[in-house]
């Protein structure tokens, strides 16, 4: 029986909803502590990890005797498994996309209504016994009537714009390998923009929804930044390396920026004293966006059927291509 660990560390009523999720004929294991040395033994006896916003890094790698399968919960792999050893050995990495378009694309909408009214700092000041009934009215702005930026427009951009569009919204859409049919184009209510660039320089909101590698690296970094209507909002359901959080800090500082909402940082949990972490017209969500149980229910169904799948011998779904991957450098 393969023994599969599960690579997040989760609380009790976590585990016990995995293990009533997981599929006959694998062995589940899964983390007390978290540390380091935990993960390296844990590693060293495993058949296959599933690997979610903790990174798999080179090292469990080189601890590990028996992996054959690296199953990824989600699909932006390229941050969280050391891919390039993974081909050099032969073992196998898939993806999940299962349970995460929805939830995300739910989450951009929700992050740029808070950030539109300052929810966090209302409800902040309202447990401090201070009532700012009018006090908002000149920062806080409504969703409707607002020209949503898309930088990616993959499965979850296209199911944000879905959702966007409900509240009134127009878009415009970034994306080098998507070119909307133009009845698909109309029914979200957007155009592809000519670049970034001006995507930023019209864009109320701009919201992010590609993977980290090294083109998109900092893509909104000072001189993007730079570049964004002034008074328009940055929200990031996808990867904290996509932005350069000193440089939103300072477009935040500045009222260049009216407001930002992310979810994910460059550094998780991001570390005390951040710049961002005490500023109220910044909405922060500890890497939530796929995290509601419904979500986890479809997703880990799908990826640990997909690990009893592959070591029953039949076709592992979604399969990550990593040698042609390491041969296009």
């Amino acid at each position: 029986m393969p023994k599969v660990a599960y690579w997040s560390l989760g609380t009790p009523e976590l585990y016990t909803l995995l293990r009533q999720l997981c599929p006959l004929g694998i062995e589940l294991l899964t983390l007390d502590t978290g540390e380091e040395a935990e993960r390296l033994a844990l590693a060293a006896e495993s058949d296959a990890v599933v690997v979610a916003a903790t990174r798999f890094t080179a090292a469990h790698l080189a601890a590990s005797r028996a992996l054959r399968l690296v199953q990824h919960q989600g699909v932006g792999w390229q941050d969280t498994v050391p891919w390039p050893e993974l081909a050099a050995r032969g073992i196998a990495l898939a993806t999940t996309p299962e349970g995460t378009t929805g939830p995300v694309a739910e989450m951009a909408v929700l992050l740029a209504l808070a950030a539109l009214r300052r929810l966090p700092f209302a409800d902040a000041e309202l447990r401090h016994g201070r009532w700012h009934v009018n006090a908002l009215r000149p920062v806080s702005r409504s969703l409707a009537g607002r020209v949503i930026g898309y930088v990616g427009f993959g499965r979850i951009g296209q199911a944000a714009a879905e959702r966007f569009a409900a509240f009134g919204t127009t878009g415009l859409y970034f994306d080098q390998q998507v070119a909307l049919a133009p009845e698909v184009a109309a029914r979200l209510g957007v155009q592809r923009a000519e670049s970034l660039g001006a995507l930023l320089a019209a864009a109320d909101i701009v919201t992010l929804h590609v993977p980290v590698t090294a083109a998109t690296r900092n893509i909104l970094d000072a001189g993007a930044i730079a570049r964004m209507k002034p008074g328009a909002i940055v929200i990031n359901t996808a990867r904290g390396g996509l932005v350069d959080e000193a440089a939103l800090a300072a477009a935040l500082r500045s009222g260049h920026l009216l407001a930002a909402a992310l979810d994910v940082f460059a550094e998780e949990p991001p570390p005390p004293g951040h710049p961002l972490l005490d500023m109220p017209n910044v909405v922060l969500t500890p890497h939530i966006s796929a995290g509601t149980r419904d979500a986890f229910e479809e997703k880990l169904s799908a990826a640990l059927g997909n690990v009893a799948a592959f070591f029953a011998g039949r076709p592992l779904r979604n399969r990550v291509a990593l040698p042609a991957l390491v041969a296009d450098g």
